[in-house]
């Protein structure tokens, strides 16, 4: 899956929303305010996450908020400290923001994408009840 396969997945599955690209990386919101996504494309290293080498050529993560539930069924409390956060096509909490119940996949192969597709839309979902709830 490239970058866009993802991106266009997004904008196609999930109405009610939209992105924007800042710096070569890629939020997805819901609603019009663009406080907080529920889904990114990040492509490079900053200096404060640089665990996924993402500098390396031609690779991207792709990073989702999950509910704390489906977060737990999927990794339940594992020690972050063990986690290869450079691994190519892996499901994996996020290295900076598992505790908020984010996961990443970098460079996800289709078959990995599908296994992140409902992923992708219980964040849309859990976005827009809290964007009804304000």
């Amino acid at each position: 899956m490239t970058e866009d396969d993802i991106t266009q997945h997004i904008i196609d599955s999930l109405g009610g929303g939209h992105f924007q690209v800042a710096d070569d990386n890629t939020f997805f919101f819901h609603g019009a305010d663009n406080r907080f996504p529920f889904a990114t494309i990040v492509t490079k290293d900053n200096e404060f996450d640089s665990a996924s080498n993402l500098n390396r050529p031609d690779v991207f993560r792709l990073n989702v908020g999950v509910g704390k539930e489906t977060f737990r069924a999927l990794f339940g409390e594992k020690d972050e400290a063990t986690v290869d956060f450079t691994a190519l096509d892996k499901l994996m909490p996020h290295p900076v923001y598992a505790k908020m119940y984010w996961v990443s996949v970098l460079n996800p192969s289709a078959k990995t994408f599908a296994t992140v597709k409902p992923l992708i839309a219980e964040a849309h979902s859990l976005a827009a009840a809290r964007d009804k709830s304000k």
